[in-house]
């Protein structure tokens, strides 16, 4: 079990924030259709913060204001290797499932969708990917986003590996 993450304060950055989709839903009441909108906005600074924030309200503006606030409550810190993550990821987040793998210098962000959004706001430069299953933007925003917070850096990896106690020892000492 990682540790919990400690809180970014989104002041500090200089956050961009890109809106990624919008969905109109109706809901049949007695006097006819009632309309809403929900948003899905990604924000991040391009230098390994990002989140992402869903956002439902009676018009467009109020729903990316709220999921652009919520993207900022919500962000995450990257561990990057270079312009590239430090090692392949498989998620599944819902029916939608999503593999990062890290690519060679210069060979650009090999995604589409809310993928790209996510990795671009995140500053990864170069990276392969690939959707598979549901292709349901937000799930496969959440997937992505899953992924990066899986990322381990491979310095603070090492170290905590050899810090760790031996199985010898451990059965040893019981």
């Amino acid at each position: 079990m990682r540790e919990p993450l400690s809180k970014i304060d989104p002041t500090d950055l200089d956050l961009n924030d890109k809106l990624v989709y919008v969905n109109r839903v109706s809901k049949v009441m007695r006097g006819g259709k009632r309309l809403r909108f929900s948003a899905l906005v990604v924000t991040g600074d391009g230098n390994g913060h990002v989140g992402i924030g869903i956002g439902k309200a009676n018009e467009v503006p109020a729903a990316i204001s709220k999921a652009s606030t919520t993207a900022r409550k919500g962000l995450i810190k990257v561990p990057l290797k270079g312009a590239t993550i430090p090692h392949e990821m498989r998620v599944k987040f819902g029916a939608a499932r999503v593999l990062l793998k890290p690519a060679a210098l210069g060979k650009g962000i090999i995604a589409g969708g809310s993928i790209r959004a996510v990795l671009e706001a995140a500053g990864v430069k170069d990276i392969l990917t690939k959707s598979l299953g549901s292709p349901n933007r937000i799930n496969v925003a959440k997937a992505t986003m899953l992924a990066l917070s899986q990322l381990k850096d491979p310095e603070e990896e090492l170290a905590r590996r050899k810090s760790a106690p031996k199985v010898e020892e451990a059965t040893t000492s019981v």
